[in-house]
């Protein structure tokens, strides 16, 4: 019996590409000073098919934190100014949660439909706990959340398990109780390693069913709005 969930955020709760795309681009522009060539070479070279525009589910972007991606770029052109240019990407994403974010749903809706199932629910993001916050706020649906945490909360980062401990701490329940849903293998990997009792992946991020099954997904659904057939 699940009694709690523990939801990834972007491309989870939050449409990856809608969300995320063109400002993903604006922010590896702001990186490379402006140059729109620099900045190509930014995206593409951490995992964006120059095709498609689609990310690969392993890419610094669709998997790992903030911080990582500004390093990784400014790896890549060799900036030596990681925190000042780490500093001006927070604030413009920070500022896109509360403005620009697209959820998959109403989430206040889903959210209340859930608690009145007596489920407890949490969040659990690469993304920074402050932005985290501002999304979650935006979409009015903050009040129906037990607990939120991002890379910089102090519970470890995606793929280790820490984000689902802390989960289970928060709300009182053992972590078999708990069902993780998220987009990216990461998010499957770090339900494996909290020993959630079950991982439930969904396609409205980066990933395509058969990566979610490889990385240890129970269930792969379209979105989480058929999530409560599944439970």
């Amino acid at each position: 019996m699940i009694a709690a969930i523990l939801f990834d955020k972007d491309g989870t709760l939050y449409d990856f590409y809608r969300t995320w795309g063109a400002l993903t681009e604006q922010a590896a522009l702001l990186v490379a000073d402006g140059d729109e060539v620099r900045a190509r070479f930014l995206l593409e070279n951490s995992g964006r098919d120059p095709v498609t525009g689609k990310y690969a589910p392993s890419s610094p972007i669709a998997a790992g934190s903030n911080r990582e991606i500004v390093e990784v770029w400014c790896g890549l052109i060799q900036r030596a100014d990681v925190d000042e240019v780490y500093q001006r990407v927070h604030v413009m994403f920070l500022e896109h949660q509360k403005n620009g974010a697209v959820p998959v749903l109403d989430l206040d809706v889903f959210f209340s439909r859930l608690r009145g199932r007596g489920l407890r629910l949490g969040v659990a993001t690469m993304d920074s706990e402050q932005a985290a916050r501002a999304a979650m706020l935006r979409a009015k649906c903050d009040h129906h959340l037990d607990f939120i945490c991002g890379f910089d909360t102090g519970h470890g980062v995606k793929p280790l398990g820490g984000m689902v401990e802390a989960f289970a701490l928060a709300v009182g329940v053992p972590t078999s109780a708990l069902a993780v849903v998220g987009d990216s293998p990461h998010d499957m990997h770090m339900a494996r390693a909290g020993k959630a009792g079950r991982a439930i992946g969904v396609l409205t991020g980066v990933s395509p069913k058969e990566a979610l099954l490889e990385a240890g997904a129970h269930e792969v659904i379209a979105s989480i709005a058929e999530l409560e057939s599944v439970l």
